[in-house]
């Protein structure tokens, strides 16, 4: 998915572990919190919320999307910050497996309930697998297919479902699985919906399309088992919860949360100020504005996801830019003229990392293979000119130019913030200086998922502000859903040494140096190859109001999944 529960964020988003840039007003433990208040929590420019299902396809499927279902509807997994499993959080309450990591026994707390009184039961599980199953399929109709299919042994690698007893269900797979990332890439997509509500025909195909058809309207999910339910939903405007009084878990103590639409970060900017926003966020470029916010008590503080962002080629069959990118050469030369390091400095202020692969620097984690310490291909234009010269390129009026063909691209970029179009206008001069002729397109976050997700879309070539937040299915970071051949969030890349080093990934060992040595040659060689360029991961600052309690501590950041419930407001 793309920066989403994998699938796409745009370039600001809450997540990460904290960097405090002012001194903190926030109550530890929000111990002067009030009943009462509201949360107007800001969306990042230009994102409008269109998706109310907790099983996405992949147009709508982006982490804001997520953020707000995972309040309504309880993920099967909730995964802390240190990408442990919070069982007190998730509907299953323990997951046994047997050796060969081939049959899976999902335990289902029994604690949780809808909020029509009926317990989540491995009912609501089998009905949220026999979707699943139906969605995945190439000619499910529209808005389908699921986008998680092929992810985790979602579908395809799954012999058979079954409900052992009311709170438990066992999973046999076709073969052995490596048990960790079948539990974090697979059963986490297994989030139980609520059968007795929505399972409205014995004809499947048509129930997905009644599910497909009520997607986007989040006043669908009016039976809930999570800690907030839907008051209301308005595009271009705002989407409101309300607590749900018959929630099993930590009850929240405020009157509402509010995500709001935001035109612009200049316009979110001053509806900090004027204190109609008190969960946002300042783009870097609004750095220094901090000042006015942090001397009326507001707190700014540094975060960032466990995820990469890229820039996205063009490669799917049939697009006429498929012949240049399948080229290794010529996304290395994109690559080595890409100036992550000025843009992360100059444009970011240093609240940025350079990615160098398919695993992040920073949170600091143990996928990230120590040999990767510095890029496979640093910033040098002039050599990555001189590779374009060598394979017969040559510049004809400012255009590198071979027989009909030209590096001449249409590049769309989300946008809506400043940041993200200074970094778009330096890439467009820094492959300018190669011969490389870039159209700049700006472009609304939800267009630009719809139209990167569309296969058959060969209007643009290149495409840059998304990414991938490792938050499930994905949280084993293994890169199947993105790199292999048949990567339901990929762009076409295909490669046979690719999918044979994934796939490696994907079966158990015997020990965890035999797992890591695996998962570091399937690293280091998508690192080299290129499946999209690498960008930076980019810091969120997180500005909260004084009288906001226990943002940071319930952020969830690393995997973008705020516990909201927690998060309360004093002095009301």
């Amino acid at each position: 998915m793309k920066l989403k529960k994998s699938l796409a964020a745009a370039i600001v988003m809450v997540a990460g572990t904290g960097i405090l840039l002012a001194p903190s007003s926030f109550a530890a433990s929000g111990a002067n919190a009030a009943s009462g208040g509201v949360i107007t929590y800001a969306l990042p420019s230009q994102t409008q919320l269109n998706w109310f299902l907790p099983i996405n396809n992949a147009a709508d499927d982006s982490i804001y999307n997520a953020q707000l279902v995972d309040q309504v509807i309880k993920p099967m997994l909730w995964v802390n910050n240190d990408y442990t499993i919070n069982w007190n959080s998730s509907i299953a309450k323990n997951i046994t497996y047997n050796k060969a990591g081939t049959v899976y026994h999902v335990f289902l707390n029994p604690k949780w309930h809808w909020s029509n009184g009926q317990p989540v039961t491995s009912k609501d599980v089998l009905f949220t697998w026999n979707v699943v199953k139906a969605a995945s399929a190439p000619n499910a109709p529209a808005p389908w297919p699921f986008v998680g299919a092929g992810t985790g042994d979602i579908p395809n690698g799954v012999k058979s479902v079954t409900a052992s007893g009311k709170y438990e269900v066992t999973i046999t797979l076709d073969k052995p699985a490596n048990q960790q990332w079948f539990i974090y890439n697979g059963i986490i997509q297994l989030t139980p919906m609520p059968a007795a509500a929505w399972d409205k025909y014995k004809n499947i195909t048509q129930e997905i399309k009644y599910l497909g058809q009520n997607a986007s309207n989040p006043l669908f999910d009016k039976v809930v088992d999570g800690p907030f339910k839907v008051l209301s939903g308005t595009p271009s405007q705002a989407w409101t919860l309300v607590p749900n009084p018959k929630y099993d878990g930590h009850k929240s103590t405020v009157s509402k949360i509010v995500f709001d639409f935001e035109a612009s970060n200049t316009a979110e900017l001053a509806a900090i100020k004027t204190g109609a926003i008190n969960v946002g966020y300042l783009d870097q470029s609004q750095l220094g504005s901090e000042r006015s916010l942090t001397s009326a008590g507001d707190s700014v503080t540094a975060v960032y996801p466990f995820g990469i962002f890229w820039t996205e080629m063009n490669m799917w069959p049939g697009s006429p830019s498929a012949p240049i990118f399948n080229q290794l050469y010529v996304r290395q030369a994109l690559q080595m003229s890409m100036d992550n390091q000025g843009i992360s400095q100059d444009i970011y202020k240093g609240y940025a990392k350079p990615l160098d692969g398919p695993v992040p620097t920073v949170p600091s984690t143990k996928f990230y293979d120590p040999k990767l310490n510095h890029t496979p291909y640093p910033y040098n234009p002039a050599a990555a000119k001189k590779l374009l010269e060598e394979h017969g390129w040559k510049l004809v009026n400012g255009v590198m130019t071979k027989g009909k063909e030209k590096l001449k691209f249409r590049m769309i970029y989300v946008s809506g913030t400043t940041s993200s179009t200074d970094t778009a206008e330096v890439m467009q001069q820094d492959w300018k200086a190669i011969g490389v002729d870039v159209t700049l397109d700006p472009t609304p976050f939800s267009t630009f998922l719809q139209e990167t997700s569309n296969k058959k879309d060969y209007s643009w070539q290149l495409a840059v502000g998304s990414g991938w937040i490792y938050d499930g299915p994905g949280f084993y970071p293994t890169g199947g859903e993105l790199f292999s051949s048949t990567a339901p969030s990929g762009t076409g890349f295909k490669d046979k040494q690719e999918d044979a080093l994934i796939q490696a990934t994907h079966v158990p060992y015997a020990t965890t140096q035999e797992t890591m040595a695996h998962f570091f040659a399937y690293e280091d060689y998508t690192a080299r190859m290129l499946p999209f360029l690498w960008g930076q991961n980019v810091a969120t600052l997180v500005v909260t109001a004084p009288n906001v309690h226990n943002v940071p501590k319930y952020l969830d950041a690393a995997t973008g999944f705020p516990q909201m419930q927690y998060w309360t407001v004093s002095g009301n």
